[in-house]
């Protein structure tokens, strides 16, 4: 049976809970970088994206070289377990309207993150392949 951990992406960002605002906005300037977890160890804290550095910093005129994360991090609202069955996984991500959860274990220990669009792509290549009586026909070249 496949589980989140063998669908979630395993290195999320995440900077320790003392780390700068500053640090974070950083790491989120990277289009490919949505959310940065927070953590204390390895236990998550919470999270952080361009609207809470907007919303807890800049909007607060807050200095962010010395606002800590800790201090504006956002405690998430949903996670998940690594083991998980995918199909519930995913179930849970539609209901919930989620793109990307973190995925803890039962110490709250950060040990990734799941993506609602790889996890589509992991289910749709676990399907089975169509027979090839379901294949439409071959069509003659069109004129």
């Amino acid at each position: 049976m496949n589980v989140v951990r063998d669908a979630m992406v395993p290195d999320p960002r995440r900077l320790p809970s003392d780390a700068s605002a500053q640090a974070a906005g950083e790491l989120l300037q990277k289009p490919d970088v949505r959310a940065v977890y927070v953590t204390t160890g390895e236990l998550l804290v919470g999270v952080v994206t361009r609207n809470t550095l907007v919303r807890e910093v800049v909007a607060r005129g807050r200095d962010p070289r010395e606002t800590q994360l800790g201090d504006i991090a956002e405690r998430p609202h949903l996670t998940i377990g690594p083991d998980v069955p995918l199909d519930d996984a995913f179930q849970f991500l539609e209901l919930e309207d989620a793109e990307r959860v973190p995925v803890v274990d039962e110490g709250d220990r950060l040990v990734g993150v799941l993506s609602r669009s790889v996890l589509q792509r992991r289910l749709a290549e676990d399907e089975e392949p169509a027979d090839d009586l379901d294949m439409p026909p071959d069509l003659p070249p069109a004129a």
